[in-house]
């Protein structure tokens, strides 16, 4: 079973992520982390914080001479700017610094619910964990998890749909290949250069109005077998699992697999994909509308994910609140922010379907070695050809 969890606070000393349940023998290395971290830190829009930070991470446990022995990942990401919050996030109950209470909520944020749920009257032990900066473990983690899935010729990549109302124009089927060259090299992550200088322009016109933008991204997995997931339990299907880990991603508010909402505007016939035969390939589709599930199981295509990004809540012209002490009407709290994080966001989504794909992987051909999860995974592919 794989399985992780992170901890850390925005402003803490840094954030530490355990991920258990990888098999030994997958390579490694904490360059193949770090390479995902910066890719996250990147993108137009993007605030004063990753100005500071520079994320590294720290294998603590699990790894040796650059391949996993089997045993619980410990990774540990440092926040540089703990140092310019040393007292204000301090574990010691003698060094204090009150001065920096937080008491107005932010509309579209967890402040105020999270308040009311844990019963804190300082919003900052809401706000220190609901922070996006959390994501910075959870793409450490998806890094590992796509070594695994890069042993068995399993390929991801993100790019920007649309931000702020511009969308960017597809040029037919792009393979995961081209996606890849053509986003690497833009801070936008768009496919479109010709809408991608209109995103930036549009993210530059929100900021000279002290507000923010969201978007749409899409993550495509591709070299998938067949028969990831099960169409037998609710909590088994590939669908849901990978929904439910887009959706947690912060600001994140709607995701669809394949054609998604679409589907509601048309008839049957233009939905479900026709399925043909060749001896050399067995059993094909030529359109993938169904996003490369059906019945909550992998079907062989590529897995198309899309999701929708909220504008991020702290607005440098913050919008109307109530102060939670004295119950008087406020411009809300205003937190470091960006403006746009829409192409971060896509890193982050790769990093989470990753991880819930790594994890089929393992149920599916499960094995305590790597050469163990192969020889099984050659096994069945062996009978898919033959059935």
């Amino acid at each position: 079973m794989l399985r992780y969890m992170t901890s850390g606070e925005s402003h803490g000393k840094g954030l530490t992520a355990i991920l258990e349940g990888l098999p030994s023998g997958v390579s490694l290395r904490a360059d193949d982390i770090n390479r995902e971290l910066a890719r996250r830190q990147a993108g137009y829009g993007r605030g004063g914080r990753m100005q500071i930070e520079q994320d590294r991470v720290e294998i603590l446990s699990g790894v040796r001479w650059g391949e996993t022995i089997g045993s619980p990942i410990a990774l540990f990401i440092k926040n540089r700017d703990w140092v310019n919050w040393e007292h204000v996030m301090s574990d010691d109950p003698e060094i204090k610094e009150e001065g920096r209470r937080v008491s107005r909520p932010r509309p579209g944020h967890a402040d105020l619910s999270g308040g009311i749920k844990y019963g804190h009257h300082d919003l900052r032990n809401i706000l220190e964990r609901s922070s996006a900066r959390e994501t910075a473990a959870r793409v450490a983690v998806g890094a590992a998890a796509r070594r695994l899935l890069e042993s068995f010729g399993i390929d991801l990549v993100s790019h920007v749909v649309e931000i702020g109302g511009v969308k960017g124009k597809g040029n037919g089927p792009l393979t995961v290949k081209k996606i890849r060259t053509l986003t690497e090299k833009t801070d936008i992550r768009c496919v479109d250069e010709k809408a991608a200088h209109a995103m930036r322009k549009r993210i530059d016109r929100a900021a000279g109005q002290g507000d923010t933008l969201g978007g749409v991204f899409e993550v495509i997995a591709s070299g998938l077998p067949v028969g990831l997931g099960s169409h037998v339990h609710y909590d088994r299907k590939l669908n849901a699992r990978l929904a439910g880990a887009v959706m947690s991603i912060q600001a994140v508010k709607g995701v669809e697999i394949g054609i998604g909402f679409d589907a509601a505007r048309r008839l049957g016939s233009e939905v479900h994909d026709e399925i043909f035969y060749a001896k050399n390939k067995g059993f094909y589709r030529k359109t993938n509308r169904a996003g490369g599930i059906e019945g909550g199981m992998s079907n062989g295509e590529d897995i198309v994910i899309r999701a929708v990004m909220k504008p991020i809540p702290t607005l440098m012209k913050p919008l109307r609140s109530v102060d939670i002490l004295s119950k008087r009407p406020f411009t809300a709290g205003v937190e470091r922010s960006d403006v746009c994080a829409v192409p971060a966001a896509g890193v982050i989504a790769e990093a989470v379907v990753a991880f819930e794909l790594a994890r089929a992987m393992i149920e599916k051909f499960a094995g305590d070695s790597l050469f163990e999860m192969k020889r099984n995974f050659e096994s069945y592919l062996k009978s898919v050809r033959e059935y």
